[in-house]
C-alpha cells in the first residue's frame, strides 16, 4: 500500500514538473507514514514540506499543487492538506474489502514479503559454552534469535541459524577437572572439590553417567596428567543436554560450528597471517597483538599470549573471517549484555580487511529478572548455580516462555513473573492472544454447525457488508501485518510482532464484545463477519508461528 502511494505521488510530481508547476529537478525521498490519529487519514506524506526549501514556497501551497494534479484513483477516497503541509490519504472502503479477501486467500502465506530479496544472512545466537546447562538468560537469547530468524525468512532473506561452540581453552580444561573430581568423589576417594571449578549438581549427574560407562577405569588417573576422556565426556553430555533443551524450546539451528574445528583447520593461523599482511600485527612483551585501535577500538588486543597460548579473541577473529568467506551479506551476532565492550574489536576485524562493518549487526540481550507474584525469585538452584531454562519451561510451558521473552525490546531488562505467565486471564499476554485464536475457531465451528461454511476462495463480494467502524478498523489492522513483518526484519526487532498481536487481539475482542458473528437472520453479514474473523485467526497464527508459539484451536 505504501509503495503504491509512493508511486502515485512520484507520478504526480513528475507531471507537475513537466507542466512547470514544480521546479525542483531532484525529487526528495517520498515517505509514506501512518498517522497516529484516525481522523488524519489512513496514510500521509510530508513530501511538500521536504520540497519547501528547493521550491522557495510554503509547504501548504506545494501540497495543494500536488493534490490539484492527483485526479481520481481507484483506491483513494479523498485527500486533504493538513497542518503545515502534510498530505493525508483516505482509502476507499472497497480497497479494504479487497485487502481482506486477499488475506483470506493468502492464508499461511500472508505476512511473507520480499524486503530481503534473497540476501544471505547468518544469525548466530545462544552459543553458550558447553560447561553447564542453559539458564534463563540463554533462553531469552534463544527466543530472540529464533524469532528474528523466522521473521527475516518471512521477509525474504536467506537465513542461516548458527550456534558457535566454545569447546577449547582453559574453561574446557576446568570442565574436565571438575568431572574428574566429582568422579573420584563418587568413588569415595574423599578428594576436596576446588572452589574455582564447576560447582553445579549437574556435574555429579555427569559423573554418575561416566561411572556407568567407564566404571573405575580412571580411578588412579592423575589430575596433573588428566585423560582427555573426562573433558570430552563432559562436553558431549552437556552439549547433548543443550541441544535437547533447545529442541524442547522450539529452537533449531542449521549449523553448529565448533571452535575446536576452527583451530584444527588452521583458520586462526591463516587469519593472523592475513592480518600480518595488512600491517596490523605486531609483537610486544613476547605476545602477538592486533592493532585494533587503528579501527576505532579503545585499545589493542592480544591474539597470542607470551606463553604461546591463543586468546579467545584469536578464535573469534578467525570465526568471523570464516563467516565473511561464506558470502553472507549480513552477519548478525546476538550476545549477552556483558559482551557490550567486545564489539569494537570485532568491528575492527571487518575494517582491517576493508569490509564495511555495517555487514555486522550485534544485538545485545539484557538481563532477565525472575519473579513470582511480583517478588524476586532466588536465582540459586541446583547446587547454588542458577535457574535453568529447562526448569522455567517445565513450570510455565514453552509458549508462555517464548512469548514473554518477546514482551520487551531485547536491549531492555525483562521482568519474568512465573505466576503471571501461567494464569489463564486477559492480563497474561500470551493467553490473551492465543485465546483470541481459539475463540475464532469456536465461532467458525458454531457457524459450520448452523450451515455456514466459508470458502477459502472468498472474494471481496463476500465481505462487502462490512461497513461498521469496528469492522473497518479491524481490517486496517490486519492489512498492516505485512508492514510490521518488514519493519521488524529491517530493524531486527522481533518484539514488534508480539506487540502487534496483542493490539490485534484487543481490537478483535472489542469487536466481538459488540457484534455477533453468526446471525441466523442475515446470511450475507454472517459470511462477511466469518471472513473477517477467519482473517484475524490467519494473522494471529502466522504471527505466533514467527515467535515460535502455537495457536491452539481450543483452550
Amino acid at each position: 500500500m505504501k509503495a503504491t502511494l509512493e508511486e502515485i505521488v512520484l507520478s504526480v510530481l513528475n507531471t507537475a514538473r513537466v507542466e512547470g508547476v514544480i521546479k525542483s529537478e531532484a525529487m526528495p525521498p517520498i515517505i509514506i507514514d501512518r498517522p497516529k490519529r484516525e481522523e488524519h487519514g489512513d496514510f500521509s506524506t510530508n513530501v511538500a514540506m521536504l520540497m519547501a526549501s528547493s521550491e522557495g514556497r510554503k509547504p501548504r501551497d506545494i501540497a495543494e499543487d500536488i493534490l490539484s494534479h492527483l485526479g481520481a484513483h481507484e483506491m483513494i477516497e479523498k485527500c486533504e492538506v493538513a497542518g503545515p503541509g502534510f498530505i493525508n490519504f483516505f482509502l476507499k472502503e472497497s480497497f479494504w474489502h479487497k485487502r481482506l479477501a486477499y488475506i483470506i486467500k493468502a492464508a499461511s502465506e500472508f505476512g511473507r514479503v520480499e524486503a530481503g530479496k534473497g540476501k544471505k544472512v547468518q544469525v548466530e545466537f545462544v552459543s553458550a559454552n558447553p560447561t553447564g546447562p542453559l539458564h534463563i538468560g540463554h533462553g531469552r537469547g534463544a527466543a530472540v534469535g529464533a524469532s528474528l530468524s523466522a521473521i527475516l525468512t518471512a521477509a525474504g532473506f536467506d537465513v542461516t541459524r548458527e550456534y558457535y561452540i566454545n569447546d577449547i581453552g582453559s574453561q574446557m580444561d576446568t570442565l574436565g577437572r571438575s568431572l574428574y573430581h566429582r568422579y573420584n568423589e563418587l568413588l569415595g576417594d574423599g578428594i576436596e572439590f576446588p572452589e574455582n571449578h564447576y560447582q553445579g549438581d549437574y556435574m555429579k549427574d555427569i559423573a554418575r553417567d561416566f561411572i556407568t560407562k567407564h566404571g573405575e577405569k580412571y580411578r588412579d588417573a592423575s589430575v596433573e596428567d588428566l585423560p582427555k576422556v573426562f573433558t570430552m565426556f563432559a562436553r558431549s553430555t552437556i552439549l547433548s543436554g543443550i541441544k535437547e533443551d533447545l529442541k524442547d524450546f522450539n529452537v533449531d539451528f542449521d549449523v553448529w560450528t565448533s571452535e575446536a574445528s576452527i583451530v584444527e583447520r588452521g583458520l586462526v593461523e591463516e587469519t593472523i597471517e592475513a592480518l600480518r599482511g595488512k600491517g596490523v600485527i605486531y609483537e610486544k612483551d613476547g605476545a602477538l597483538w592486533f592493532r585494533t585501535t587503528d579501527f576505532g577500538d579503545d585499545k589493542d588486543r592480544v591474539l597470542i599470549k607470551a606463553d604461546g597460548k591463543r586468546t579467545y579473541f584469536a578464535s573469534d577473529v578467525a570465526y568471523h573471517m570464516e563467516k565473511l568467506r561464506r558470502g553472507f551479506d549480513k552477519v548478525i551476532d546476538i550476545w549477552g549484555a556483558d559482551h557490550h565492550g567486545y564489539q569494537g574489536r570485532i568491528r575492527a576485524l571487518f575494517k582491517a580487511f576493508g569490509e564495511d562493518d555495517k555487514r555486522l549487526d550485534i544485538i545485545f540481550i539484557q538481563l532477565v529478572s525472575l519473579l513470582r507474584n511480583g517478588e524476586p525469585v532466588s536465582m540459586s538452584t541446583r547446587g547454588g548455580e542458577f535457574v535453568t531454562l529447562k526448569e522455567v519451561v517445565d513450570e510455565v510451558g514453552k509458549d508462555a516462555c517464548r512469548f514473554t521473552f518477546m514482551m520487551r525490546r531485547s536491549d531492555a531488562q525483562l521482568d519474568f513473573d512465573l505466576e503471571l505467565v501461567k494464569i489463564q486471564a486477559p492480563e497474561n499476554p500470551v493467553y490473551y492472544v492465543q485465546y483470541c485464536h481459539a475463540r475464532i475457531m469456536s465461532i467458525l465451528t458454531l457457524a459450520k454447525e448452523k450451515g455456514f461454511e466459508l470458502s477459502d476462495n472468498a472474494d471481496e463480494s463476500i465481505v462487502e457488508r462490512l461497513k461498521e467502524s469496528d469492522e473497518i478498523k479491524l481490517i486496517k489492522k490486519l492489512a498492516a501485518f505485512e508492514e510490521v513483518v518488514e519493519k521488524s526484519a529491517i530493524e531486527m526487532e522481533p518484539h514488534r510482532i508480539a506487540f502487534y498481536l496483542q493490539e490485534l487481539a484487543a481490537i478483535f475482542h472489542s469487536f466481538y464484545g459488540r457484534n455477533r458473528v453468526v446471525l441466523d437472520d442475515d446470511k450475507d453479514l454472517t459470511f462477511a463477519r466469518m471472513g473477517l474473523s477467519k482473517a484475524v485467526s490467519v494473522v494471529i497464527k502466522n504471527g505466533l508461528a514467527m515467535l515460535g508459539v502455537s495457536a491452539p484451536d481450543k483452550m
